[in-house]
């Protein structure tokens, strides 16, 4: 058998032993019918490390995530993780992550450590192998759609639950728990963009910038905003990482996004925002934008 099939066969018993402490090498070895000798040099060929170090490189960034998306105490994560008291494993972390369990836990930094074999903890409770085809902007454009697709579909069948009455009903527009204004939505289309870069630079992100905010902020913010944002779409999809993970510490608790993920979630409600503010505009006597639709901008771009 080929040394990749023995790795990908170690993948798969090590997923279902991450949490058996008492499982030892030799016993993962057995359940792939080789020695502990012939593990160590298959995996260690296949993936660039030890099955040993991947497995407790692989604990330490699910401690990690259980750190920010858990309430657990650091000692039951430190057992959750293998480690038999609190000082030994805030000693493996702060090796790992520069900083110590409780810091990071306020702190949050990267979520997976390197490692050669370019297997890793994803959360909630899974491990990921290295893509076989990266994912590309036309792939998460795919995605998009295929989406849509499926969630027009989820819509169309619980409208079917329905009455008449309900189905024709006139929708009143409620977005975000506010009132809505060209104002508004303009500062939260540009936020937006800031909030995402502060969250990928682990900075916080000043809400109160967007309180009536002026014009002449609006214009300011967009030229330093969107063209942060758009240099890290542009690098992230050119080196094929939609599908690598950050962490947002802006939120609470924090979270673990993938770029692709987090792009696709800007677009569409950024979608939305526009569309209301053509319309406001529309309204108020100015029509040359349309309802802002990509298609002629994209063509005229392209010319």
């Amino acid at each position: 058998m080929p040394a990749a099939d023995h790795f990908l066969g170690f993948i798969d018993v090590l997923a279902s032993a991450l949490d058996d402490h008492d499982t030892t090498a030799a016993d993962l070895a057995a359940r792939l019918h080789l020695s502990r000798f012939h593990l160590d040099r298959l995996v260690s060929s296949a993936g660039g490390e030890p099955p040993a170090a991947l497995r407790r490189r692989v604990l330490l960034e699910r401690a990690a995530y259980r750190l920010l998306s858990t309430e657990l105490t650091i000692l039951d994560v430190a057992v959750e993780a293998g480690y038999g008291s609190h000082e030994a494993f805030t000693r493996a972390f702060t090796r790992a992550y520069g900083v110590g369990p409780g810091r990071y836990r306020t702190r949050p930094t990267r979520l997976r450590l390197d490692g050669p074999s370019n297997v890793h903890f994803h959360p909630p409770g899974s491990l990921r192998l290295p893509a076989q085809k990266k994912v590309t902007s036309m792939d998460l454009l795919t995605k998009m759609v295929e989406h849509h697709i499926w969630l027009v579909g989820e819509m169309v069948e619980r409208a079917s639950r329905l009455d008449d009455e309900r189905l024709d009903a006139v929708i009143e527009l409620s977005v975000d728990e506010d009132r809505q204004t060209i104002r508004s939505l303009l500062s939260r289309l540009v936020g937006q963009m800031g909030m995402w870069n502060a969250a990928m630079a682990n900075r916080p992100y000043d809400w109160s910038v967007e309180e009536h905010e002026s014009v002449d902020s609006l214009r300011r913010r967009l030229a330093e905003e969107g063209q942060t944002f758009l240099a890290h779409v542009v690098e992230t999809t050119e080196r094929g990482r939609l599908d690598d993970t950050f962490v947002d510490a802006l939120c609470e608790p924090a979270e673990v996004f993938t770029y692709g993920g987090m792009i696709a979630h800007v677009l569409t409600f950024a979608a939305h925002r526009r569309t209301l503010v053509a319309l406001a505009l529309d309204a108020a006597g100015i029509s040359d934008l349309g309802w802002g639709d990509p298609m002629r901008w994209v063509a005229q771009s392209a010319s």
